[in-house]
């Protein structure tokens, strides 16, 4: 069990059940631009929900299609999910951020991209615990398993 973060918080993992906590410039994590799908160095993208573009009738704008996900599976990139995105966002923004992360739980199921649920937490009160994370996985579509797989990572 893993998380990552973005402040200095050494000791907090241990209280919440984590093995191990990345500091968020151990790892190369950048947004998802296209030019990062296909660099080899990036370990993980997140922050694919954020797409400012309005959503069509027919479907979301989630960040994520069917070439970024062939792109991320050619170049072993993780796609991460942000507890943080959700806990940040505001009222109506709050659900479609959601909804998108569905859609890209489902995209990233049937291309088999691998996926990783973290905090991102940016101070300590922003951490939540492995049975939190795996809840969130569990809302955003995660079955049971990949929501627990979707807390290992190994750089």
């Amino acid at each position: 069990m893993m998380d990552i973060i973005k402040f200095d918080g050494k000791g907090f993992h241990k209280n919440l059940g984590f093995k191990r906590v990345y500091y968020f410039k151990e790892l190369e994590i950048k947004d998802g631009e296209r030019k990062n799908f296909e660099n080899k160095k990036v370990d993980i993208i997140t922050g694919l929900e954020k797409e400012k573009k309005a959503d069509h009738t027919k479907f979301r704008n989630s960040g994520l299609n069917h070439v970024l996900c062939k792109l991320a599976k050619e170049s072993g990139i993780t796609i991460a999910f942000s507890f943080n995105d959700i806990l940040k966002s505001k009222n109506m923004l709050r659900g479609q951020v959601l909804g998108r992360m569905m859609q890209n739980v489902g995209l990233c199921r049937k291309y088999k991209v691998k996926m990783i649920v973290a905090s991102f937490a940016e101070d300590k009160y922003e951490m939540r615990n492995v049975k939190d994370l795996i809840a969130f996985g569990r809302t955003i579509g995660m079955n049971p398993g990949e929501a627990k797989k979707a807390l290992e990572f190994k750089k």
